[in-house]
C-alpha cells in the first residue's frame, strides 16, 4: 500500500489523492480543480486511472471536485461515493463548473450530469460500507469534518484483523465554534493519516471577536452610504455569514442602522446551496437548532435579498453606483478568481468608501490575494487586463474560515486514542506545512513519522 498525490501538494488546490492498495486496485479520494497559482496545471487527468476502483468525495468544494468531468471523460466508470448532502450538492457544482470553465453546451452538460448521478453512491455517515466485491477486504467510513454541509473525513480499513491497517484522509477539517455545524470529534484512531495545513502556520480569532470585528467594521463601513464587498464560496461560507449577519440585526434595536440594511447574495449558485442548508437542517449544531425552534430564521430574513440575472446583477452594481444607500454585498468566488465578485471590484475598489472584508483563505496568485496584499498599502491591481488602483479599505477576519486552525490540526491528532505512526501534509503551503510538521514533531517525538507529501 501506499499513496500518490495527484494535487494539493505544493498548494492548497487541486485535491486528489491516489490511495494504491495493490497492483490491480487502488481508490481515489477527491478530483479537484487547480486554482491562483496552481492553475496553470491542466485539468485533464494526466495519470493512469486503469486501477481506480472508486472515488471518494470527501465534500464540494471545487478545489476538491472540479477535475470529476474530466475523469468520467477519460473513461472512469466506478462509484462515486460520498455523504447524503454531498450527493445532492455536487450536480449542482459540477453543473455551474461546467458552464463557467468548460462549456455551455447544453447536450453535453446533461449527458456529464446523467453519467454523474448514475455513478453517485450515498454513504450515511459513521456506517462502513465494505467495497466488496469491487474491492475485497477494504472498507471506508465517512466522519463529520465540519468544513461545509456534507463535509467529511473518510476512514479507510485494509485487510484482515489483526493485521488491519487504517488509513484516514482528512478532506478539509472545520474550525470550532463555527456556526451551523458541530466542531469536527477526531478519530479513534489512524494508522495512515493524511491531513490538511491549510492553517498550520496560524491560529483564528476567537468567535466573539470575530462577530464584534465583522460588526464594527460594517458599521464604519456605511456610514458613508458605501457598499461593503465581501468574497465568499457559494457553500459554507455565505451561510456561516448569513448566520452572523441574521445574530447581530435580531440584537440590535428596531431604530438601529442595521434594521434597514440590506443584505444582498448576488449568487444563484449560493442561493440554491442555501436552500439546500435549510433543507438538511437535521446537519445543524445545537445552537442553530435552537434558534429555528425560536421561530428565528437564520438563513431566510427580512432584509436578505437574492439577485437572479446578469440583468438584475448590472443593474443593481448601477443602483449602488448612485450611493442612495448602504449594502452588504455577498458574492462569489470565494478568492475572487471569477464569478459576479470580480464585477463588484472592478466597479468600487478605486472608490475611498468601499471597504472589502476577506474572510477566508486567499490562494497565492489569485487576485483576492493581491488585494489582500497590495491594497492596505495603497497598491494597484489588475482586473481583466485594467488597472486598478486600491483606495477601498481592506479587512481580513480570519475567524471566519472554514478551515481548521493549527490549534485544530494538533488536536485532531492528539485527541485519538491510537496515534498514526506516519502523518502525511498537504493541503497548504509551504510555511504553513513546515511549522505544522515541526508541531507535531514536538508533540508527538520519535514514535511518528512526519511526512510532507509531494507529488
Amino acid at each position: 500500500m501506499h499513496i500518490k498525490h495527484h494535487g494539493a501538494v505544493n498548494g492548497v488546490t487541486g485535491s486528489c489523492h491516489q490511495l494504491i492498495l495493490n497492483e490491480q486496485s487502488s481508490l481515489l479520494i477527491d478530483c479537484g480543480i487547480f486554482q491562483g497559482e496552481d492553475s496553470n496545471h491542466s485539468p485533464h487527468i494526466n495519470f493512469d486511472i486503469s486501477t481506480v476502483k472508486a472515488l471518494i468525495v470527501t465534500h464540494c468544494h471545487i478545489d476538491h471536485v472540479g477535475r470529476i468531468p474530466y475523469l468520467l471523460a477519460a473513461g472512469f466508470k466506478g462509484p462515486i461515493y460520498t455523504s447524503p448532502a454531498s450527493a445532492k450538492l455536487l450536480p449542482l457544482v459540477i453543473e455551474d463548473a461546467l458552464k463557467v470553465g468548460v462549456t455551455r453546451n447544453e447536450s453535453m452538460i446533461r449527458t456529464c450530469l446523467k453519467l454523474l448521478k448514475q455513478q453517485i453512491v450515498v454513504v450515511p455517515f459513521n456506517t462502513w460500507l465494505k467495497l466488496t466485491p469491487l474491492i475485497n477486504d477494504v472498507s471506508i467510513k465517512f466522519k463529520r469534518a465540519g468544513h461545509i454541509l456534507g463535509s467529511a473525513y473518510i476512514e479507510v480499513d485494509i485487510g484482515r484483523t489483526p493485521n488491519k491497517h487504517r488509513v484516514v484522509f482528512s478532506g478539509d477539517l472545520g474550525a470550532p465554534y463555527t456556526p451551523l455545524l458541530p466542531t469536527p470529534k477526531p478519530p479513534y484512531k489512524a494508522d495512515t493519516l493524511v491531513i490538511e495545513s491549510t492553517y498550520g502556520d496560524k491560529n483564528h480569532q476567537g468567535r466573539k471577536e470575530r462577530v464584534n470585528v465583522l460588526k464594527n467594521i460594517i458599521e464604519r463601513a456605511v456610514s458613508d452610504n458605501g457598499v461593503v464587498l465581501i468574497p465568499a464560496f457559494s457553500i459554507g461560507r455565505t451561510q456561516e455569514l448569513l448566520y452572523e449577519l441574521e445574530q447581530i440585526i435580531s440584537a440590535t434595536s428596531k431604530h438601529s442602522l442595521w434594521r434597514k440594511l440590506q443584505v444582498i447574495v448576488d449568487s444563484p449558485m449560493a442561493a440554491n446551496f442555501t436552500n439546500e442548508y435549510i433543507h438538511f437542517k437535521d446537519l445543524w449544531d445545537n445552537e442553530a437548532k435552537n434558534r429555528v425552534s425560536k421561530g428565528r430564521h437564520p438563513l431566510d430574513f427580512s432584509q436578505l435579498h437574492t439577485i437572479d440575472t446578469h440583468q438584475e446583477h448590472q443593474a443593481l452594481i448601477n443602483f449602488l453606483a448612485s450611493k442612495r444607500q448602504p449594502a452588504i454585498i455577498i458574492a462569489a468566488s470565494g478568492m475572487c478568481s471569477g464569478g459576479r465578485i470580480v464585477n463588484y471590484l472592478k466597479r468600487f475598489l478605486e472608490d475611498t468608501t468601499t471597504d472589502v472584508i476577506f474572510v477566508g483563505y486567499q490562494g497565492r496568485g489569485t487576485l483576492g490575494r493581491d488585494i489582500q496584499t497590495y491594497g492596505p498599502r495603497g497598491g494597484y491591481v489588475f482586473i481583466n487586463n485594467k488597472k486598478v488602483t486600491i483606495n477601498a479599505k481592506i479587512h481580513t477576519i480570519s475567524g471566519y474560515s472554514a478551515h481548521a486552525d493549527q490549534k485544530g490540526l494538533l488536536r485532531f491528532v492528539t485527541g485519538m486514542k491510537k496515534k498514526p505512526s506516519l502523518i502525511r501534509i498537504v493541503h497548504g503551503d509551504d510555511e504553513a506545512k513546515e511549522t505544522l510538521a515541526n508541531k507535531y514533531r514536538e508533540l508527538l517525538g520519535d514514535k511518528v513519522k512526519i511526512e510532507i507529501g509531494t507529488e
